[in-house]
C-alpha cells in the first residue's frame, strides 16, 4: 500500500508520508482530513455511493481493495448475531444449510443484492433465535473467562512449585553445612592442639555468623501476581527494571576523505562543476524532478565522465616498462 491515494482529494503518499486511509460500512476509502471535513456534525453521505455514514464508523482501511474491506466488516458484523456452532444442531445438514444461509447474507449484503428483503431475513432471524442467541453469548462469555481463570490458577500452580523447590533446595544446603560443620568439629577435637574450650567457642562463633550472612542475604524476587484466582486484578505488584548495561568507551569516528590517485589531470569537483561560472552541464542532459528528489545531479555523471576520460592521461607506459626490467634482475638476485 505504498501508492495511497484519496480518492476525493488525490493526496497521495508521496506528498503527505502519514497518510492514513479510513474506511466506513460502504468500503469507501477517504482520507482523515477529508473525514473531518465532510462528517464536520457527526454524521453525512457517502461521496462516491450516497449511503449514510456516521463519523464514529470509520475505522482504518487494511486491505487495498475496498470491495475485500466492505466483506470484512460485513461478516464480523454480521457472526454476531448468526454465532451458533454444530452442537447447536441436531444433524449435519442442518448445520451445513444454517452455514450457506450466513453466506448467502453476507453476499448479498456485499454485492448490494436484496438489501432490503436481506435485512429483513435479518431482524425475523434476531425474533426467532433471540433467546438462543443470549444464551450462546453468554456461554461464550463464560467460556472465556473460564480459560483467563485457568490460566491464573495454572500461573500460580507453577509459581507455588517453584517455591517448594526452592524450599526443598534451602532444606537440603542447610543440612549439609550441618553436617559438614559437625564433622569438621570432630576432626578439630582429636586431631588439634588447642583445647576444647577454644575450638567449641570458634565454631560457635562461625555459626552466629553464618546465621546472621543468611539473615541479611537478599531474598530471590518472586514475581507478584497481578489477579486474585477469581480473576479480578490488582495493582500492587511492581516492576523490577534491570540496569541499563554501559556500553564500551570507543574513539568516535574520524572521516577521512578519499584520497584517489587519478594519474593525470583531477577532474573538477560537484560544486566546481554546479557554479555558474562553469560551462561543463551547458550540452549535459538536465537532470528531472523525480531524479532530484531522489538524489542524481546532471553533474555527477559529468564528473564520472571527465573522470573516465582524463584518467592515466599522464602516463607513459616506456617508463614503467623500464621500471619493470630493473625491478625483475633485482629480484632474481634477492631470491
Amino acid at each position: 500500500m505504498d501508492d495511497l491515494v484519496c480518492p476525493r482529494c488525490k493526496t497521495t503518499k508521496y506528498r503527505n508520508p502519514s497518510l492514513k486511509l479510513l474506511v466506513n460500512v460502504c468500503g469507501h476509502a477517504l482520507c482523515e482530513s477529508c473525514v473531518e471535513l465532510l462528517f464536520v456534525k457527526g454524521s453525512g453521505a457517502c461521496p462516491e455511493c450516497g449511503v449514510a455514514l456516521r463519523r464514529s464508523g470509520f475505522r482504518i482501511q487494511l486491505f487495498e481493495d475496498p470491495i475485500v474491506e466492505k466483506e470484512v466488516d460485513i461478516r464480523r458484523r454480521i457472526l454476531r448475531d448468526y454465532c451458533k456452532r454444530e452442537s447447536d444442531f441436531t444433524s449435519l445438514r442442518e448445520y451445513n444449510d444454517y452455514l450457506e444461509e450466513v453466506e448467502t447474507v453476507v453476499f448479498n449484503l456485499v454485492n448490494n443484492i436484496d438489501i432490503i428483503d436481506t435485512n429483513k431475513r435479518i431482524e425475523q432471524y434476531k425474533r426467532d433465535n433471540k433467546e438462543s442467541l443470549a444464551k450462546v453469548r453468554t456461554q461464550s462469555k463464560f467460556n472465556e473467562e473460564l480459560l483467563e481463570l485457568d490460566a491464573i490458577l495454572e500461573e500460580e500452580k507453577m509459581r507455588s512449585e517453584m517455591m517448594r523447590l526452592e524450599a526443598l533446595r534451602v532444606e537440603r544446603q542447610e543440612k549439609l553445612r550441618k553436617l559438614k560443620s559437625h564433622e569438621a568439629l570432630i576432626d578439630d577435637l582429636m586431631f588439634s592442639e588447642t583445647d576444647a574450650k577454644s575450638i567449641l567457642a570458634s565454631h560457635k562463633s562461625s555459626k552466629a555468623n553464618f546465621e546472621y550472612d543468611v539473615q541479611i542475604d537478599v531474598p530471590k524476587v518472586v514475581p507478584a501476581p497481578v489477579a486474585f484466582t477469581s480473576g479480578i486484578g490488582f495493582g500492587s505488584g511492581r516492576t523490577s527494571f534491570l540496569p541499563v548495561p554501559k556500553s564500551e568507551e570507543v574513539p568516535l569516528f574520524s572521516y577521512e576523505e578519499l584520497k584517489l590517485d587519478f594519474g593525470g589531470l583531477h577532474p573538477p569537483t560537484i560544486d566546481e562543476l554546479k557554479s555558474t561560472h562553469s560551462k561543463y552541464l551547458n550540452h549535459v542532459k538536465a537532470a528531472t524532478t523525480p531524479e532530484v528528489a531522489g538524489g542524481f545531479h546532471s553533474s555527477i555523471a559529468c564528473r564520472r565522465a571527465l573522470q573516465d576520460a582524463f584518467a592515466d592521461i599522464t602516463l607513459q607506459p616506456k617508463l614503467i616498462r623500464k621500471m619493470d626490467e630493473l625491478i625483475e634482475p633485482m629480484d632474481v638476485d634477492a631470491s
